[in-house]
């Protein structure tokens, strides 16, 4: 006889198992006799107390209820085919297979699951009716990479949707609930599809706005009947902390990956970069690269961080003949043949005194002693190339690699098919036998180190999702693939040195426990007019999700192209790396100055930047009105970017009237400094909520209450970013706020830290940071003197904006400020 198993506090070591009669109706018919249904008719200090009874019959059962801790924690609950989250229905018309359990002690979460009839290797079940609230969902619209959408009805969520986040007002509340008033504070719910076991999940919508989930094991051979701990379920005031609390809860129950603050951050995060992608696609070579890394340097941006793309690797492709026209995607098909790099890096012509290269160790060693290069990394694909390993070729054979061909699931073709993806199921793949994985990352690895090389970027991670057949499936093929790469890479490389990308797909994402940087948005594509804006839009609302993981990564960008200021300060604010993929002697370095600094450190902010709670639920693409802002932190300072991204693109998987670019359009919105969560933690304590802010594109400084604002207009494409500096008091008189580095885009990145000294006849503030150029800050009266690094210098001092200024020489790394001040 089947039986429902709901665990317990001491993690699933007795669980309580429920008989279930053999001969059930089908799992989404109503008739299902219903498991163990949760609520919280009572509150006591033991969240585990359960009371149960058996199975009466067919379709009946006993009522049973689970005792939650005392008032401030009400966990999810299903009563009355409603699922119930702090007072409000969420959910309505909650079949009777769907089970809520609760393991998370001391929690509001909940996970979702339900129950069939029947094992198979995909199910989809319903979860109940969603209906009038404000959702954000995040999903795959095409196998690889995910985007935004919005909506307020179950119908509006797509399918491979991975983040569904609802706002919940006061006027929602239901009867029988808390009750509410019009002060009470909006609430969010999150709902996570995530691993559950062998089993991966989505969410979905139908037209009868039913929310459901699908899971899938990607193995006909891994089959299932009951899913306990499919859709994770938490709810919040605070819409940023609820997504970090729940990745921190998700981690600890789960264990399959870490958070991104536990991970080692690479270096390469704080030092300017070029890629050779969109400077050279496949037809990469050393004189073009020295030819970039020159002009770059010559024109005062000097790289520090240089990422050989795709086209250094030694492949075959059977499906491209020598002196006949290639078909289109032909390129995917190619197959690697060995770890050592192609014929252009041996023997070709390098640059230096020599005037050749005879191998790439002698390649990158060049130019890190050349061009002073800190990091070199190189791109190679999850299963070894586009098309995976060569089972012939000699150096190849060994990890016994067999072609095989990709099955996608049903809900990927529901979406936006990929030339990549079509190509890989038209000309196979050549898989690498799972248990000589490690074998070939780390001969590919060890190969890279030995050649002076630093680190990798390794793509196309999502193909194992449809490669899992006779595997174990979709979750286990991925998770054995990541934990040897992992391996590799902390065995071969210092630093957590890989770029992950190619990879938004929870089985991705939730066997993470070591790579800290992932692509965060589709390829930055500078002859596709109408992808700009979206680019910058999903990576920020991406990064909602994927920044409680890793760190998104914004891709690389033209310096010399018409929305080159758009991108780069969008990176300015993003808390990302920062590189380009300018061809040779292309670049605007008068941009470039505004983000790198002379000895090629970029000034990056603290965390990944992400939407201000005022636009979680606005289009900032296609609904014609709204704004999109970013926050962020620096040390000391916050800072929020505005962008106009309407009227510039369409969003992909949404069905429009007309294709064509929308009429350029001009919006007005406003920025504040209560759009940076948490400045009170930047300002620490005595801030009174009164911010310096101050405007990069117009040089203006103003001063502003927490709550206050400032109006912007813009037209598409445009951005401004702003500095928010809170304004503290140190002494009676003195009232001062850092800016920092006025000609930077992330001004306030340059501050490391400030302090304060007094005596009967002075006092000083003392301002520790990096960089050279304009420094300024607010001041409520004029200093006596400032010194930098203990020699009196000039400075200016405008009594109408309490702005002081002056210049800080190149020369020296970091520097020391100080303002003294009479008493």
């Amino acid at each position: 006889m089947p039986s429902i198993c709901l665990p317990t506090p001491n993690g699933h070591k007795t669980p309580v198992v429920f008989p279930v009669p053999s001969k059930l109706a089908k799992a989404m018919i109503v008739s299902f006799p219903p498991p163990l249904r949760l609520c919280s008719s009572f509150l006591c200090t033991n969240p585990f107390l359960y009371r149960h009874g058996s199975i009466l019959d067919r379709g009946t059962t006993s009522k049973a209820s689970v005792c939650l801790p005392a008032a401030a924690v009400v966990a999810p609950f299903i009563k009355d085919g409603a699922l119930r989250i702090n007072g409000r229905e969420a959910l309505t018309g909650v079949p009777e297979n769907v089970v809520a359990t609760y393991p998370l002690a001391d929690s509001p979460a909940a996970f979702l699951g339900a129950v069939s009839d029947r094992k198979d290797s995909r199910h989809v079940f319903k979860l109940g009716v969603l209906r009038n609230h404000r959702l954000l969902c995040l999903f795959r619209f095409k196998i690889f990479w995910m985007v935004p959408r919005w909506g307020t009805s179950g119908s509006d969520v797509p399918f491979e949707t991975q983040m569904l986040l609802l706002e919940v007002t006061h006027d929602l509340a239901v009867d029988g609930g808390p009750s509410r008033t019009s002060h009470d504070p909006t609430h969010y719910i999150l709902f996570l599809p995530v691993l559950d076991g062998c089993f991966r999940s989505s969410l979905q919508g139908n037209s009868s706005d039913e929310l459901e989930f699908c899971i899938e094991s990607g193995d006909p051979a891994t089959i299932e009947s009951q899913f306990l701990e499919s859709v994770f379920v938490n709810y919040g005031e605070d819409p940023f902390g609820l997504m970090k609390e729940s990745m921190i809860m998700l981690e600890k129950h789960k264990g399959t990956f870490s958070v991104r603050e536990k991970k080692e951050k690479p270096g390469i995060l704080d030092w300017f970069g070029w890629c050779t992608w969109d400077a050279f696609y496949f037809d990469v070579h050393p004189k073009g690269i020295e030819d970039g890394l020159k002009s770059l340097s010559e024109g005062g941006t000097p790289p520090k961080f240089l990422l050989i793309d795709d086209g250094w690797q030694d492949t075959r492709n059977e499906f491209q003949k020598e002196g006949e026209p290639a078909a289109e995607g032909s390129q995917y098909g190619a197959r690697l043949v060995s770890v050592k790099e192609n014929y252009k890096f041996k023997g070709t012509t390098g640059g230096g005194s020599t005037g050749k290269t005879t191998s790439l160790k002698d390649f990158v060693t060049y130019v890190k002693e050349t061009y002073r290069i800190k990091y070199v990394y190189c791109w190679h694909a999850l299963m070894g190339y586009w098309g995976g390993v060569d089972p012939d070729a000699p150096e190849t054979k060994k990890y016994n690699s067999k072609i095989v061909y990709p099955v996608q699931s049903p809900g990927n073709h529901s979406h936006l098919r990929d030339l990549t993806m079509d190509c890989m199921e038209k000309y196979g793949v050549g898989m690498i036998d799972p248990s000589k994985i490690f074998e070939y990352y780390d001969d590919q690895h060890s190969y890279l180190r030995s050649q002076n090389v630093d680190g990798v970027k390794v793509d196309v991670q999502n193909v194992l999702e449809t490669i899992g057949s006779n595997n174990g499936g979709r979750v286990t093929l991925t998770r054995r693939f990541h934990q040897a790469l992992e391996k590799s890479i902390s065995r071969n490389f210092k630093d957590n040195s890989i770029i992950c990308c190619m990879g938004h797909n929870t089985d991705s994402i939730y066997s993470s426990k070591v790579s800290s940087i992932t692509r965060a948005s589709d390829d930055y594509m500078p002859r596709n007019l109408s992808s700009q804006t979206l680019h910058v839009a999903a990576v920020t609302f991406n990064s909602i999700f994927l920044g409680e993981v890793m760190m998104p990564d914004w891709d690389m960008f033209y310096s010399l192209h018409y929305a080159a200021e758009f991108h780069a300060t969008a990176r300015a604010i993003g808390g990302c790396g920062v590189y380009i993929s300018d061809k040779p002697n292309q670049h605007d370095f008068e941009l470039l100055r505004k983000l790198v600094l002379p000895d090629g450190s970029v000034l990056r902010a603290k965390y990944p930047g992400r939407p201000t709670h005022d636009c979680l639920f606005n289009d900032p693409v296609m609904d014609g009105k709204s704004l999109l802002k970013i926050w962020n932190h620096n040390k000391l300072t916050g800072i929020v970017g505005i962008f106009n991204c309407q009227g510039a693109g369409l969003w992909p998987s949404i069905k429009v009237q007309s294709t064509a670019m929308l009429e350029e359009t001009y919006l007005t919105g406003h920025v504040s400094p209560c759009d940076v969560e948490y400045l009170e933690d930047v300002a620490g304590d005595g801030w009174n909520g009164d911010c310096a802010v101050y405007s990069f594109t117009d040089g203006s400084l103003s001063r502003l209450p927490k709550n206050g604002s400032l109006d912007v207009s813009l037209k598409s494409l445009q951005s401004k970013l702003y500095t928010i500096s809170p304004i503290l008091s140190y002494n009676q008189k003195i009232q001062f706020a850092p800016i920092g580095l006025m000609k930077m885009y992330n001004s306030g990145g340059a501050i490391e830290a400030v302090d304060f000294a007094s005596d009967l006849s002075q006092c000083l503030i003392r301002i520790n940071g990096k960089g050279c150029g304009s420094f300024g800050a607010y001041s409520s009266i004029k200093p006596k003197i400032c010194t930098i690094n203990s020699t009196v210098e000039e400075f200016m001092f405008d009594h109408n904006s309490s702005l002081l200024t002056l210049i800080i020489p190149e020369g020296g790394e970091f520097w020391e400020i100080c303002a003294f001040f009479e008493v």
